[in-house]
């Protein structure tokens, strides 16, 4: 019998890409997979909002696991969790919260080096990779580098820089490469190539659309945070528009009926 955290790994196979749209709560992730979602992951900023935190490492992990316990709690697909740097430096403490986040059932983790030496998300990345083994999870570690989106070396360096990083990160453990900011299509061609693992992108502005994405090799495309800011957007919109004339059509205009809203959630 398929484990779910085996059907999360083959979906990173093909065919075709893997699109997560990426979720913040309960109530988005089951919205998402209402929508046929094959996977859900979700979005640490909009985590962090949602809970009334700034994203960057400031939310408090109970915050995070009752949020995946939320969740796992509405949806049957397969869950990665978006845990930024681990929400510490100590390899032995994010291995200690990647057994909770198993334990709330989840069998995907993001970690990202940020500005930190490589070698500390490798030892992040061993640690938790024990930790699943021991739990008896085949978890799908998504190593995130900074590279780009923190313009850690020059832009000619930046695909050496990137590829040096997988490696180190693939001989830690790491089952998957996520490199936000990269859009350019020899660049996306080069590190697919070469990284050892599938490559997962974020969608945003210059990115090649996703039919072109998976002749360059591309097997992953996140929307991050974009759903989830989206969202406040349209929220502050409609808020603003209220506040300032007291109108309740443009409430109703773009929203999903209470009836088929609430039936979501009728399991």
């Amino acid at each position: 019998m398929t484990t779910t955290a085996e059907t999360f790994r083959h979906l990173h196979a093909g065919p075709g890409l893997l699109l997560l749209a990426n979720c913040w709560d309960a109530g988005s992730a089951r919205l998402i997979e209402s929508l046929g979602a094959r996977a859900m992951a979700t979005t640490s900023a909009g985590v962090a909002w949602s809970h009334g935190f700034p994203d960057g490492n400031a939310l408090p992990t109970d915050r995070l696991l009752a949020t995946i316990r939320a969740i796992t709690r509405v949806i049957a697909i397969p869950l990665s969790v978006d845990l930024e740097g681990g929400y510490s430096d100590d390899p032995l403490d994010v291995a200690e919260l990647v057994a909770r986040v198993l334990g709330e059932g989840a069998v995907g983790v993001n970690i990202e080096d940020g500005r930190s030496p490589p070698e500390l998300l490798a030892a992040k990345i061993e640690q938790l990779k024990r930790v699943a083994a021991h739990a008896h999870v085949d978890l799908f570690v998504n190593a995130r580098t900074d590279v780009y989106l923190q313009g850690l070396v020059d832009a000619p360096q930046r695909v050496a820089e990137t590829l040096r990083r997988a490696k180190r990160y693939r001989d830690a453990g790491a089952d998957g490469l996520f490199v936000p900011l990269v859009t350019a299509p020899a660049e996306i061609q080069a590190i697919a190539a070469d990284s050892g693992m599938p490559l997962n992108l974020l969608a945003t502005r210059g990115v090649p659309p996703a039919s072109e994405l998976v002749g360059l090799g591309v097997r992953r495309l996140s929307a991050g945070s974009a759903i989830a800011s989206a969202v406040g957007g349209h929220s502050a919109a409609l808020a603003s528009a209220f506040l300032r004339e007291g109108r309740s059509e443009a409430l109703y205009e773009k929203g999903i009926p209470y009836p088929e809203m609430n039936a979501l959630f009728a399991r």
